[in-house]
């Protein structure tokens, strides 16, 4: 009955990857079997496909949404690395570059790019730090204010439209889900190289 149960879930799990990626996938036929005669190192193989397919299916939605909300905020004149800035600023504003840096997880370099780019289209100021002269903090401008506005309104309008086909409670679902990814991998990448097996 057990292995029935499990069965059944990694079924509907691949019905649901292959919907979304539009695929008829024939593989949830041999897998669904009700007498349990496939042998255990299939389901194993089936949810390890499933991994994969899934993993790729986050990166294609994450790539689609990189590029949707570049085209979307395009008339603005701001990339989604500068909206990234301003909206952190927005909350802290005059920090260190290079704490903005760590809170971002970008480069020091990286940064100092984009913050230069803002910094000549008049949406941020740098400072010497009152403390320690060889630091700098970033600070919004007047402009910077109505600009970060105006982008607050379009996200609101841009996420309304990609997440309408979702209900509340799948939202919240999916963040709860991403979550739990999202501190799986941290977690992956704080061991050692080689994994958790090395020695």
């Amino acid at each position: 009955m057990v292995r029935r149960s499990k069965t059944a879930d990694v079924a509907k799990v691949t019905k649901a990857i292959a919907r979304a990626r539009g695929t008829d996938d024939v593989s949830v036929a041999r897998m669904a079997k009700p007498n349990g005669s496939e042998p255990a190192s299939a389901g194993i193989d089936e949810v390890a496909r499933d991994g994969i397919r899934l993993s790729f299916l986050m990166h294609d939605v994450s790539r689609m949404r990189r590029s949707a909300y570049d085209q979307f905020m395009k008339p603005l004149g701001i990339t989604r690395a500068q909206w990234w800035v301003l909206a952190h600023l927005s909350r802290h504003d005059g920090m260190m570059q290079t704490q903005l840096a760590d809170v971002l997880e970008v480069g020091k370099a990286s940064l100092g790019d984009v913050i230069e780019s803002l910094e000549s289209g008049g949406w941020v100021d740098r400072r010497p730090d009152p403390t320690d002269k060889r630091a700098k903090r970033v600070y919004l401008t007047k402009p910077a204010q109505g600009l970060i506005k105006r982008m607050t309104s379009l996200e609101v309008e841009f996420n309304d439209r990609i997440f309408a086909d979702l209900p509340l409670t799948e939202r919240a679902a999916l963040f709860n889900s991403l979550v739990k990814i999202k501190h799986a991998i941290a977690k992956l990448s704080a061991e050692p190289l080689g994994g958790a097996d090395s020695n």
